[in-house]
């Protein structure tokens, strides 16, 4: 378990975020359509990861947030410190009969490197951890089995371990509403997004 050196509290009530997504026009706030499945991925600065799934055909709506730590609707500022235990993360509903969550975990994989540990990139604490946050048992079992052949890929390419944490979603909480679809409203706006160079060697292009 990781070891944060102070307790954020946090707040009982959710931060103020947005309600319809800047993009598609949908609502960022369930209930989603029916049909329609929920994982929750962690790569880095949430904004680059975002824009990369919500252009995706078969995503319905993204969401930029926070999740995996203690802290309950944690602010920007509170996550940075590294001492609410959460990563920046997306949340991102998609409809499996139009894109299958292999075609998501092969996105996940590749556009990002799954090795560093506390940091992607320049950008360095545990609020850019790697992570998997599923929300069906089917999504769990998909997504250790594709770590496990992404390892493989990576270890012929002599490449390092694979650090992404992988486990069920406790909570998902919306970032701030500036962070929603920032790379929409801010076209030129910063992505860190940079793949390792290795194909996962899973679902289809």
């Amino acid at each position: 378990m990781t070891l944060f050196s102070k307790a954020i509290s946090g707040r009982e009530a959710p931060i103020d975020t947005s309600h319809t997504h800047a993009v598609t026009n949908h609502s960022l706030h369930p209930p989603f359509p029916a049909g329609c499945e929920e994982i929750v991925l962690a790569m880095g600065c949430f904004w680059g990861v975002e824009r990369l799934f919500w252009q995706e055909p078969g995503v319905y709506v993204t969401a930029a947030g926070y999740a995996g730590g203690h802290t309950p609707n944690p602010t920007y500022q509170e996550t940075c410190t590294g001492d609410t235990g959460h990563t920046e993360v997306v949340r991102v509903v998609y409809d499996p009969s139009q894109i299958p969550l292999e075609r998501l975990l092969k996105i996940f994989w590749e556009q990002h490197d799954p090795t560093q540990g506390n940091r992607q990139g320049n950008d360095v604490g545990s609020q850019y951890r790697s992570a998997i946050f599923t929300t069906t048992d089917a999504q769990l079992i998909a997504a250790e089995r594709s770590a496990d052949a992404y390892q493989q890929a990576l270890d012929k390419a002599g490449k390092g371990a694979i650090t992404t944490e992988i486990k069920p979603l406790e909570a998902f909480y919306y970032a701030e509403a500036y962070h929603q679809q920032y790379l929409h409203k801010n076209p030129n706006g910063y992505c860190g997004l940079k793949g390792i160079g290795v194909t996962c060697p899973i679902g289809q292009r």
